[in-house]
């Protein structure tokens, strides 16, 4: 067998485990359907990917373990080099769902990863075009490309008291981890996000439906002024928050250099956050940071306004670019 007819059946093959994870999600008496699509479009994706490897001349096999096909995370570093690309992201957070959440997943799953899903849907219809002139559609209708899912909110109240607190930290942590990176997402390649916004008008002409705020209204509505959960606010991870730092000072063309070992580094990293973390002792303060404690185990996310903090930081030092002096002084001899 050659190559073309190799990547031709690896093509083939791709093409069925895409339609049977369509199957599995889109049918309501099958219980297993989160854990059946993320196995069977992960599937669909390295078959495709290496078949894209294939047709370019280019090895499918580990270089010491020749009798061993690259993984599905390999393969993606190969083709979409970028590792900040949404579509990357995208497989990235569904590769994980797969690997390592089968002992957690709940059904409460499907409304946070819906969004991924469908645009990993639409992802996989338009890179199988791209890399090898087969249109999906030809094997199975366009309305089946839309995945029929819950769409029900799910706060992070509902989910501690619906779960014990290890699935609840676990299923939290990701919601929000996924909430940030579509929100910072330049494209609908990593998620397509279902929303409903309610505005309040007082131009009956521009309203949609018409309510009155109080007891007598038919139907009444009431506006609710409640104390934000810290669970909700501080929805960065620690990777994330070094994500949006980034993103801030590129965006307001900061500059931003240290040196690290003799070299020179320009790009603001984990290393860097967690010097500031501890010089400012910023866990310490719930404007920043927002403990999360499961038994013997504690875990931090971070707020928006801790972001805000250390750009303003670096904004305001006085070495032109350099982060101030009390942090480095923080590093010791490790900068300079």
């Amino acid at each position: 067998m050659d190559d073309e007819e190799f990547a031709a059946r690896l093509v083939d093959k791709s093409t069925e485990a895409f339609i049977l994870g369509l199957e599995v999600f889109n049918k309501p008496t099958i219980r297993y359907r989160i854990e059946g699509f993320a196995f069977f479009v992960c599937n669909a994706w390295e078959l495709m990917l290496k078949a894209k490897l294939i047709k370019d001349g280019r090895s499918v096999y580990y270089k010491k373990s020749p009798d061993r096909t690259l993984s599905l995370r390999d393969v993606l570093g190969l083709i979409y080099t970028d590792k900040n690309q949404p579509l990357r992201k995208n497989l990235e957070q569904i590769l994980t769902l797969r690997n390592t959440s089968t002992h957690f997943i709940t059904e409460d799953y499907e409304t946070v990863y819906a969004p991924l899903f469908q645009a990993c849907v639409l992802n996989y219809s338009t890179e199988l075009e791209r890399f090898h002139h087969v249109d999906i559609t030809a094997k199975v209708a366009h309305n089946f490309l839309t995945l029929s899912a819950s769409i029900e909110p799910l706060t992070n109240e509902q989910v501690r008291v619906k779960y014990p607190p290890e699935v609840a930290m676990r299923l939290i942590f990701q919601k929000n981890d996924i909430e940030i990176t579509t929100g910072n997402a330049s494209s609908s390649s990593f998620a397509i996000p279902i929303k409903h916004n309610l505005y309040v008008t007082k131009k009956k002409g521009e309203a949609d439906l018409q309510v009155k705020i109080g007891k007598e209204g038919d139907p009444s509505v009431s506006i609710v002024k409640q104390l934000a959960n810290p669970a909700e606010t501080h929805k960065f991870s620690f990777t994330n928050l070094v994500t949006e730092i980034n993103k801030r000072l590129a965006s307001q063309h900061i500059p931003f250099s240290y040196e690290k070992s003799g070299a020179r580094c320009s790009t603001f990293t984990t290393y860097c956050l967690n010097l500031f973390v501890q010089y400012y002792n910023m866990k310490t303060s719930q404007l920043y940071a927002f403990e999360h404690v499961v038994g013997n185990a504690t875990q931090y996310t971070y707020s928006q306004q801790a972001a805000e903090f250390i750009v303003s930081e670096i904004k305001k030092s006085p070495l032109e670019g350099y982060w101030p002096k009390c942090v480095l002084c923080l590093a010791g001899n490790a900068l300079s």
